[in-house]
């Protein structure tokens, strides 16, 4: 039996329907490439769902993570620290808001956004307040734990699990139109003095298909909820690391969050590893005599060795001339191409915010994630070399900061050919 087949009886995938799901069987990765079985490239234009930034199998990331392997693989984070993890959260908080001060590490997005949200919530409680309702924008993602659930729009992801999940309240997203309105209803909601918490994701929605918002809108609503006291979270899970054109987008909003979160390019994709940074002020809500005020949360590979020294390594490149070019000119590209293909008849909207470009295609369709266009444009970019995972009728391209002008040229090429193609 050859790969896809032995993958088809065993493995099951996820966010796919498995009743004919096309699997392409990859068994090697290089720079902004992936290759299949049979030798045929494909180029990464979405950074394998946005993690692989500096592209695949970095040697510089390879050599740090062998010699951290060579050295400690991991050991139990309860009670023992190391070198990795340590080095790690200095050089984050550095980064980091200013008032961000403390690391806690757990292993992906959908993770580091339950902590966030238990310690906003636990805060409370450790204080002895009652305060239980959390805000989120409408269409918001923050993850398939049933807090990320809880947080993230109700949707056919959460359907089945809905008289399960936590008081939420949603907001509209703010535009120009819109800012006073949305004020009026996040305050009306704060005045009950019941908010424990705002989780939001900073400029880009990224599963909303890469919606995006002004960083003053965003400021306003942040000045609002300090106002009521209420947390403040910044869900940086897609938006770190660069895509934005700043290292966080946080960076390019004047009010700071108080919690932040991290994963996905924070080791460019190698390895499982996610952060939940927040401040002092909240740490210390925790730190007491009493046992039970402790944040009784963990998982076995907590700060895992080989995780934290490949996110050290991810930093090193990223603090580069080379890769501060690179983003630089990628973001140069993106720009130049969302110009020219804004006109388009096909085009509905061209979003971007910094190295991040979304593509909405017009549609008899509701635009969204189940949006038939989505499967068309995947097999069609397959067909031709290059690996994108529409969500619905949005294209997303964002590709590795490595990739070169002709190898992001041939995406676009291929973007072109597919809209004359449905739009004659």
């Amino acid at each position: 039996m050859g790969l896809v087949d032995l993958d088809k009886q065993f493995v099951w995938h996820p966010f796919t329907q498995m009743k004919g799901a096309l699997i392409t069987p990859i068994v090697k990765g290089e720079g902004v490439y992936l290759i299949d079985e049979k030798g045929n490239k494909f180029i990464d234009a979405v950074s394998s769902w946005w993690v692989k930034i500096h592209g695949h199998s970095h040697p510089y990331i390879a050599e740090k993570l062998m010699q951290q392997y060579n050295e400690l693989d991991h050991v139990i984070f309860a009670g023992i620290t190391h070198p990795k993890a340590v080095e790690l959260a200095v050089r984050l908080v550095d980064k980091l808001p200013s008032n961000i001060d403390k690391v806690f590490y757990s292993d992906n997005g959908s993770t580091a956004n339950e902590i966030a949200l238990k310690l906003a919530l636990q805060y409370w409680h450790n204080q002895g307040v009652t305060k239980t309702t959390l805000v989120a924008f409408e269409g918001a993602y923050h993850g398939d734990t049933f807090g990320g659930m809880s947080v993230s729009a109700r949707s056919m992801f959460s359907e089945p699990f809905n008289h399960h999940l936590f008081k939420t309240e949603f907001i509209p997203t703010p535009t120009n139109s819109n800012i006073e309105s949305v004020e009026e209803k996040l305050r009306a909601i704060l005045i009950k003095n019941d908010v424990a918490a705002f989780i939001y994701e900073p400029l880009v929605q990224g599963v909303r298909g890469m919606a995006m918002h002004n960083k003053l809108h965003l400021s306003r609503l942040l000045a609002l909820a300090k106002e009521f006291g209420v947390l403040c979270i910044a869900d940086e899970v897609m938006t770190g690391f660069g895509r934005t054109g700043t290292l966080f987008a946080s960076d390019q909003v004047e009010v700071k969050p108080d919690i932040v979160t991290l994963s996905k390019a924070l080791t460019a994709g190698v390895m499982p590893l996610a952060v939940t940074a927040c401040s002092n002020a909240i740490y210390e809500a925790f730190y007491s005599d009493d046992k039970e005020k402790a944040f009784l949360h963990g998982h076995s590979f907590t700060g895992n060795a080989l995780a934290c020294a490949v996110a050290c390594a991810n930093l090193d490149l990223l603090e580069s001339e080379e890769v501060s070019k690179n983003l630089s000119d990628l973001i140069c590209w993106q720009t130049e191409f969302r110009e020219l293909i804004s006109s388009h008849k096909g085009i509905k909207a061209a979003r971007q915010q910094g190295a991040i470009l979304a593509l909405e295609l017009n549609s008899s369709q509701q635009s969204g994630y189940t949006n038939e266009l989505g499967a068309k444009a995947y097999a069609y970019f397959l067909d031709r070399g290059i690996i994108m995972r529409p969500l619905g009728n949005v294209l997303i391209i964002m590709p590795p900061y490595c990739i070169t002008k002709e190898e992001l040229q041939c995406i676009y090429t291929n973007v072109d050919s597919f809209l004359e193609e449905l739009f004659p």
